[in-house]
């Protein structure tokens, strides 16, 4: 049957998700004769790629989150709903989302889920409180603030033991993420900082890059793979391939190397990139349909139209959806929900399910950036690196972000960072370095906030947070 819109209604389209496959599917719909709601739990649409260069102070969050309201203010049949989906009814098409305890409920006629994945710690999720991951604005500047705090704490540390400790980043991960990510370290360390400290010399800093696979970029190949690990041993970073992470706590991680062998690296600052677990309303979605099925990820196993089974209005893309030969990364996100769109188009003028076309996959590539004029680069069996993947990977990246002044502004910080020695973003407060401490204070979780505490320098936090239902100092005076 074809899609027909409620009597005397326009369709009703609910897209659940601002990244790139809730953007792009709300734009494709901008000229359809349909009422979108896009609901997200963020305000902002995230250019998540380039997150480490906020982490690095390259970028500003400006440059790479604009606000989703301001994005769609001229597409007059969308409206932004902030808050955090908590149920949808694929019978009764409803979806529930609930912000400061406040929940609404939206009816829709066609949904598009493109809710992603998060970080993901193979069932140890307690190695967050001193790994955190890399998936939001806040996981930036936190990790920016840490980065730039073991600088400034080794800077006054009294012992060669501590400031090893707090001048050594480890990186869990050599994907696209963790790959960038310390090439970014190590030049912050070896150009931007230097000559900044007294006491210190930044250029001792050591960078690690630990990864589980035989090689670095596994999915780009050992070509590009071993390019891009000849740059960075260049610039300084020891990389440890064949090496399970079992531990980490405030001080250092323990790994597993491939001969069964423990060992352990004293580190502050770490940061993890190693996997990712799809969003859980992916599993509650599958639950909720007629039979389909998550895979060990949670993403959600779809029809070859990208749906659910028993629900043809309803679609599953991005990061949350499982189909052969699609990674998790931005252009399948956008090609998914274009092709959602385009469906529900298509549907309003009289196509039925069945006569949907199967979904395909256009590979466009891949691509990494190393270090300033290196990156790396995979256009079907087409494998370059150096500069010309370097300007290649600039282009891109430029391309996919979002208004005119976002990318001028990104041109201006590139040409700045990547010219010069200076960083743009290098502010760090004490409440971006302490904030996962407050979080664990508030979680009652003692032992770990005294760990925390202790590693970051910070005094310990008060042995009891709350007295008799009220908020208390540190000497159980009453504050509030």
């Amino acid at each position: 049957m074809s899609i027909e819109p409620v009597e005397n209604k326009r369709h009703r389209v609910v897209i659940i998700g601002s990244g790139f496959g809730g953007l792009f599917g709300t734009r494709h719909l901008r000229h359809a004769d349909v009422d979108i709601t896009l609901i997200s739990k963020t305000s902002t649409h995230l250019f998540q790629p380039l997150l480490y260069q906020v982490a690095t102070g390259i970028l500003s969050t400006g440059e790479i989150a604009p606000a989703t309201r301001l994005i769609l203010r001229k597409q007059k049949n969308a409206e932004v709903l902030l808050g955090d989906v908590v149920d949808v009814d694929l019978a009764s098409r409803t979806v529930t989302s609930t912000l400061l305890n406040r929940d609404t409920v939206t009816e829709f006629d066609s949904l598009i889920v493109a809710t992603g994945a998060q970080q993901s710690y193979f069932g140890n999720d307690h190695f967050a409180t001193f790994a955190p991951g890399m998936k939001t604005i806040d996981d930036a500047l936190e990790l920016r603030a840490r980065i730039l705090g073991s600088f400034e704490q080794a800077e006054l540390a009294v012992t060669k033991e501590e400031r090893d400790r707090l001048m050594t980043f480890v990186v869990v991960g050599a994907g696209p993420t963790g790959v960038e990510l310390v090439g970014q370290i190590a030049e912050l360390a070896d150009r931007t900082l230097d000559g900044a400290f007294r006491n210190i010399d930044p250029r001792d800093a050591r960078v690690i890059l630990v990864e589980g696979a035989d090689q670095v970029l596994a999915p780009m190949g050992p070509k590009l793979g071993a390019a891009a690990a000849k740059r960075l041993e260049k610039m300084g970073v020891e990389i440890q391939v064949n090496t399970l992470v079992t531990d980490v706590d405030a001080f250092g991680v323990v790994v597993k190397d491939k001969d069964g062998s423990t060992r352990r690296i004293e580190s502050v600052c770490k940061v993890w990139s190693a996997g990712v677990q799809a969003s859980p309303l992916g599993k509650m979605i599958a639950e909720r349909s007629d039979g389909t099925q998550v895979d060990r990820a949670g993403r959600v196993i779809v029809q070859p139209d990208l749906t659910v089974k028993g629900y043809p209005n309803v679609f599953v893309v991005g990061d949350l959806m499982a189909v052969p030969g699609v990674p998790g990364q931005a252009q399948g996100a956008i090609q998914g929900a274009t092709y959602a769109a385009k469906a529900i188009k298509a549907g309003l003028k009289g196509q039925t399910p069945e006569e949907r076309k199967p979904f395909k996959y256009f590979n466009k590539g891949s691509m990494a950036t190393i270090s300033r004029f290196d990156a790396v680069c995979q256009v079907g069996k087409f494998e370059f690196s150096g500069f010309f993947a370097w300007l290649a990977w600039l282009g891109l990246h430029l391309y996919y972000l979002i208004g005119y002044r976002n990318r001028l502004v990104t041109m201006i910080g590139w040409f700045v960072s990547f010219l010069g020695r200076d960083r743009g973003q290098m502010a760090a407060t004490e409440q971006w370095i302490f904030a996962r401490l407050a979080v664990e204070q508030v979680n009652s979780d003692q032992a770990d906030a005294d760990e925390l505490a202790a590693a970051l320098g910070a005094p310990p936090p008060p042995a009891k947070l709350y007295k008799d239902g009220r908020l208390t100092g540190t000497d159980n005076r009453d504050i509030v």
